[in-house]
């Protein structure tokens, strides 16, 4: 029988990059016959994202090839733009590079006996790219990296805009969003669809050809949003196929650079450790650094803070309180970066503060790990409210925190937060446990996300 070639199109970020090459490896573990070809734009500079991508050129897994597509001039925009917005017009700038490297794929399988192209899978701010399967008679698909919540969020979007094109307000009611059991507030939706400088238009275009996908693929389990996942089985959207937790096993591999972080948690007590972790682009100025120290100190509880500043600072020592190392020595460690994925698989956790990007989310979930609610950017706001409100799996300490305001989470609250998830013997930590051993079953033989996968690839090879 013929190989199966499939065109990845992530976005260049390493959130996307990663999930893409590892939701790639579980289609090839699940049927030898497929191979996968990954277009990589080039973005701005990424220290992380272009070490990645070394290393997939350098050694790239069985059955994936990674194509270098010629880096194009940005898109000259004002500064005051949203990033939403940025994101949409670098895209667009990609769209004839892309189509270039299809046709080239698309003529050299024509002409072998061995290997079929059988369609794109194109990353959610991908989605205009739809129209360059269709020049070529292939279908679509669209992975999100994030979960059914902001899947229902992207097919409210055009409906919405067909009655009332504006932006949102802050002072709108509460929505009926599919796949949410109950109105969500507006103050938890992501700040780009408030944005009149291209946030809201770049969501709306990149929602509106969702429609036009052969099917939709997500990095979340049925068990954990069966709810929303049933929303979308109506036949009046494309099918959905939930496919995670896509986890990188490789960030539990062991470096070097590890070894301070993991030593120190070595000696601590199990359990006994809050982590402190936000992401890539994760950092807080001055103020919010003092109060998070002081908030540590006060809780009483071991810790570990990988604390990034925003500039024009450099330093982070120079924002923590008079006297804080000094005191917190021995319970507690700051570094710069962490290994996440690590830190909690690691028996010493036993709570991490966290943005909520889903990556993070669902990796706290895998390792029986409860969460505090910090979210910062993107979707993470609404991330935390299906955490907190709908699911029960997570302690709430902010909902509606985002990056670019002023406001500061105060000492007192970051110790009553801290507190509440280090209870040993609290219901949601039971709770938490509970669905990470679910999780793991789910991309087991037999599992749902494993059956939901079996179902796709059908899809994916009967289309041609």
């Amino acid at each position: 029988m013929k190989k199966v070639e499939l065109i990845f199109v992530p976005t260049p970020g390493i959130g996307h990059l990663v999930s893409t090459v590892e939701f790639a490896k579980l289609l090839i573990d699940h049927n030898d016959r497929i191979r996968v070809t990954i277009l990589s734009m080039k973005w701005f500079p990424d220290a992380a994202l272009d070490a990645y991508t070394k290393s997939l050129t350098a050694l790239p897994p069985d059955g994936i090839q990674l194509i270098d597509l010629p880096r194009v001039d940005p898109p000259s925009l004002a500064p005051w733009k949203s990033a939403e917005s940025i994101i949409d017009s670098f895209i667009k700038c990609y769209i004839p590079p892309v189509r270039n490297a299809v046709r080239d794929i698309v003529s050299m399988k024509c002409s072998s006996d061995e290997t079929r192209v059988a369609g794109l899978v194109l990353d959610l701010f991908c989605s205009p790219m739809v129209d360059i399967a269709t020049d070529f008679d292939l279908p679509s698909y669209i992975f999100i990296t994030s979960n059914a919540a902001f899947l229902g969020l992207m097919f409210y979007l055009p409906t919405r805009h067909s009655l009332n094109s504006s932006e949102f307000q802050s002072s709108d009611p509460e929505h009926v969003i599919p796949g949410f059991v109950s109105p969500v507030p507006t103050y938890v939706l992501p700040s780009a669809v408030f944005s009149k400088d291209g946030g809201y238009a770049a969501y709306v275009k990149v929602a509106e050809r969702f429609k036009d996908a052969k099917g939709i693929i997500i990095n979340t389990f049925e068990e954990v949003e069966h709810y929303a996942l049933n929303c979308f089985s109506n036949g009046q959207n494309p099918p959905v196929y939930p496919v995670g937790p896509v986890i990188n096993p490789n960030g539990l591999s062991y470096s070097d650079s590890d070894d301070k972080v993991m030593k120190w948690l070595d000696d601590q007590p199990q359990s006994s450790v809050v982590f402190l972790c936000f992401g890539s682009m994760g950092s807080f100025k001055a103020p919010q650094v003092k109060e998070t120290a002081l908030g540590l100190e006060q809780s009483g509880f071991r810790f570990l803070w990988s604390l990034r500043v925003q500039p024009p600072q450099n330093d982070a020592s120079n924002m923590l309180p008079e006297g804080f190392l000094e005191r917190v020595q021995g319970r507690g460690m700051i570094c710069s970066w962490a290994p996440q994925l690590k830190v909690l698989a690691h028996k010493a956790i036993g709570g991490f503060i966290s943005h909520c990007g889903w990556n993070s989310i669902l990796e706290s979930l895998w390792f029986g790990v409860p969460i505090v609610t910090w979210p910062l950017y993107a979707e993470q706001q609404l991330n935390a409210y299906k955490m907190v409100k709908e699911l029960g799996l997570a302690v709430e300490m902010r909902l509606n925190y985002r990056k670019d305001s002023d406001e500061v989470v105060m000492a007192d609250e970051i110790e009553k937060a801290v507190g509440m998830v280090m209870d040993g013997g609290s219901e949601m930590r039971k709770k938490v446990k509970e669905m990470g051993e679910i999780a793991r079953k789910s991309v087991m033989e037999g599992g749902t996300s494993f059956n939901s996968i079996g179902k796709l690839i059908e899809n994916m090879i009967g289309n041609n």
